[in-house]
């Protein structure tokens, strides 16, 4: 039998996974705001790899695919219609810098960006609208997802970690 290696899962298949609402305060702040508010020193740790003026860009920590990014606005908002076009923008523009990263070091086939808003639609995380960022390869989805609830992450995150951020070192 096959063995399939994502350590990293347990921790959200074991983890407590509380429901969260727009109503996240300092004592139990939102996951997406507390990645950035820790200090840059914590990036890695926090799986961000990149600080904008209205937005960052981080690994997301149960990923659909090796490098499944989101695309974060500093505002703490569920709805999209909320964002300042100077957000919506630098997330698009950011997107479209991670292309040519993602080819030069990946090498995928195509992308999938979108968003998921509200839980019907598949959000995650409800009160805290992204952007999700997914590679995508020839021959990525089998049958795994479909009879076993299981998806393989081909590479390790802080593999894929250190070629994402090696690729956008000089974007400042």
């Amino acid at each position: 039998m096959d063995k399939i290696w994502a350590p990293w899962r347990a921790q959200y298949i074991l983890g407590v996974k509380p429901e969260r609402d727009a109503a996240a305060t300092e004592a139990d702040p939102c996951v997406l705001c507390a990645k950035y508010k820790d200090a840059p020193e914590n990036d890695r740790k926090n799986l961000v790899l990149f600080r904008g003026a209205h937005s960052f860009i981080m690994m997301n920590l149960y990923p659909y695919n090796s490098g499944h990014l989101m695309f974060v606005p500093y505002l703490h908002t569920g709805a999209y219609e909320e964002l300042a076009p100077e957000t919506t923008a630098e997330m698009t523009l950011l997107q479209q810098k991670m292309i040519p990263v993602f080819r030069n070091t990946m090498n995928p086939d195509g992308f999938n960006i979108g968003m998921n808003l509200g839980r019907v639609a598949g959000a995650g995380i409800i009160d805290h609208a992204h952007m999700h960022f997914v590679p995508r390869w020839n021959g990525d989805c089998n049958f795994m997802p479909v009879l076993a609830d299981t998806k393989i992450i081909s590479e390790h995150m802080d593999s894929t970690y250190d070629k994402l951020k090696n690729g956008i070192v000089d974007w400042r």
